[in-house]
């Protein structure tokens, strides 16, 4: 009932099709070359025999998931519907594995650094700069720990560090952070072997923060943000650093504004830099805060790596980061964005500059440091 990769790579490309049934966001963030995504509920309308002609019973189709557990169950059904179908053993995980095993780390890692320098040069390196200066977010001095989730933003933050330190015109160091909260051990070597590949020389240190919000049933991403960005914090000032860097970009930002405005009631934005409240002396920067997260796709495809969304080891069974709730509000909003995209090409850059906008003027309250401030309070002194 189950295929390893490489009994996979042996089969003629001819004589079976890969279903991908991992959620949307997953497969955005990589995929294997020609699968197929088909969501979970309409493979069951497959089985259920609703649904005629999505899959080719000429084929083998191999169902993958992201660690071959779901996709166990699934295969299994089809056949019983009269399927030739296998599971794909480890899954998704399992085939990247094994991907950058064959490939060579010195290579890559030069082809990649090219990249950055020539080909993305304009859409990347160039904001990533632009960034810095703008924001004033790398100072001489610095100790900066970049902090490494081992998604595709954090990991070429990472590279840009490294090649903002080839042209630095003053000293600064950097630490790249890698902290593992429970990594299952497939998603961990993902993150090692993806260093390893691009030569960025991490810094692995441990906590128990999955564990500590499986059960909880309220809000566990926001916790599990909160607790990480607070172990981040103490490492990075225990290593001597004074800042961590963390790999937000431009579509983050947008869409926070708007989910500010729509889900919370109130006009935020995501800051460039941040002092933290409760460690003293130490910032919170993000260096990517002007680079399209398109661009960014644009540069791991062109390059050929792959990424996981999410490392958390209960992603499987969508009791924490993978649920419903917490996807479908930013997929909201990411579409929202698309379709106001259509009858106005400059409604993402009119998003982000609205923040640096404000006109106080014409607000009929705020808040400073805390205070909220009302314009009826000085409205008959003018």
């Amino acid at each position: 009932m189950g295929i390893t990769v490489q009994e996979l790579r042996n089969l003629d490309k001819d004589s079976y099709q890969i279903i991908d049934m991992r959620d949307e966001i997953e497969v955005a963030h990589g995929s294997i070359p020609n699968a197929v995504h088909v969501p979970a509920e309409e493979i069951q309308k497959v089985i259920e025999n609703q649904t005629e002609g999505v899959f080719s019973r000429e084929k083998k189709l191999v169902i993958c998931c992201a660690r071959g557990r779901v996709s166990v169950d699934v295969a299994e059904a089809l056949c019983e519907a009269g399927y030739d179908a296998v599971s794909l053993q480890g899954g998704y995980i399992a085939w990247l594995l094994d991907t950058m095993k064959q490939q060579e780390a010195d290579e890559i890692c030069a082809d990649v650094e090219q990249s950055i320098r020539k080909k993305f040069h304009k859409p990347i390196w160039s904001k990533f700069t632009k960034a810095i200066n703008q924001y004033e977010l790398v100072k001489e001095g610095d100790r900066i720990a970049v902090c490494i989730s081992g998604g595709k933003d954090s990991m070429l933050m990472a590279k840009l560090f490294q090649e903002l330190k080839r042209h630095n015109k003053f000293q600064f160091d950097v630490k790249f952070l890698v902290m593992d909260p429970g990594y299952s051990p497939a998603n961990r070597q993902v993150i090692e072997e993806n260093a390893r590949k691009l030569k960025v020389p991490i810094t692995v240190f441990e906590s128990d923060i999955f564990d500590s919000v499986y059960n909880i049933e309220k809000s566990p991403c926001y916790l599990c943000a909160r607790m990480r960005r607070g172990h981040l914090y103490s490492y990075a000032k225990e290593l001597g650093c004074n800042k961590i860097a963390l790999g937000h970009h431009y579509d983050d930002v947008i869409e926070t504004i708007l989910m500010g405005m729509l889900y919370g009631a109130q006009v935020q934005t995501m800051m460039p830099k941040l002092h933290s409240t409760n460690f003293e002396g130490m910032e919170l920067i993000r260096p990517l805060y002007l680079v399209r997260e398109d661009s960014i796709k644009a540069w791991r495809d062109y390059n050929n790596l792959h990424f996981i969304q999410c490392a958390c080891k209960f992603t499987d069974t969508c009791t924490t980061c993978n649920n419903e709730e917490n996807q479908s509000k930013r997929m909201e909003i990411k579409a929202l964005i698309q379709e106001l995209k259509k009858t106005n090409k400059y409604v993402e850059g009119n998003i982000f500059k609205s923040v640096e906008n404000v006109n106080l003027s014409t607000i009929v309250a705020y808040k400073e440091h805390g205070v909220k401030h009302h314009f009826l309070d000085t409205y008959d002194e003018e």
